[in-house]
């Protein structure tokens, strides 16, 4: 299987700099699709994300695994370690935690990672269907009965995100893997919380029926700007080609 992807970031309307990051590398005749939400960061020049990015980019490369969802595993373990101990290990001032979002696209496999209120979605065959659950304070409270899904989209504490990479010690990823079918119409979506909080997941299904790559990306930007985004907005749009 063949891909194509294109990738947009912005800063959030009102904001001095973006602390989202996205990156794309190839490893393994794969792809490997990074999207990072970086939390705590003073400034853009040490922002929790890019550290994550680069760390990532560099543990998944590098490792000898041959499990690829057991590399990606343990890549954000690794990257947990780097962030936590060179920040908030340490007890300093600067606390610096991000969201994270892999997949990896290889022959008819995706590999996904998760941690955080970022999103993977998958779009077959004009279906869209979210593979990641949010991490965040709001879907528990969703979970265990004590909200609706209406009330939660307009929750006080919708923002709070109760796993991040660098938070704590330990972390443990969401891990998917998927077959995918040459012969069915597969793309995938990877977003930020600036993009689903501001996009309906119907709103997003019924862009990616346009088959038109460039179009889907200057519709999503221009709807996103447009509504004056507050939050930083990130995505990486993804389509398989025969």
């Amino acid at each position: 299987m063949g891909y194509k992807y294109s990738k947009f970031s912005s800063v959030g309307f009102g904001r001095t700099y973006n602390e989202d990051t996205i990156d794309v590398i190839e490893v393994d005749d794969g792809l490997l699709f990074i999207l990072c939400d970086g939390m705590g960061s003073e400034n853009g020049s040490d922002s929790a994300s890019g550290l994550a990015v680069k760390s990532i980019k560099s543990f998944f490369s590098l490792s000898s695994e041959t499990d690829y969802l057991d590399r990606l595993k343990s890549a954000i373990i690794e990257t947990n370690d780097f962030i936590y101990n060179r920040t908030n290990g340490k007890g300093g001032p600067n606390k610096l935690a991000t969201t994270i979002e892999l997949l990896f696209l290889k022959s008819n496999t995706a590999y996904i990672a998760h941690v955080g209120d970022s999103r993977i979605y998958h779009f077959k065959n004009g279906m869209l269907r979210q593979l990641t659950k949010d991490h965040s304070l709001v879907q528990k409270l969703v979970d265990e009965g004590f909200i609706t899904f209406s009330q939660a989209d307009n929750h006080p504490e919708k923002n709070v995100v109760i796993k991040a990479i660098g938070d704590k010690g330990f972390i443990e990823a969401d891990l998917m893997k998927l077959k995918l079918n040459e012969y069915d119409i597969n793309k995938f979506f990877i977003c930020s919380d600036g993009v689903s909080s501001i996009l309906s997941n119907e709103e997003i299904s019924k862009l990616f029926l346009n088959t038109d790559n460039n179009t889907i990306v200057n519709e999503l930007s221009g709807l996103l700007k447009s509504r004056r985004a507050a939050d930083d907005f990130s995505f990486i749009y993804i389509e398989h080609h025969r």
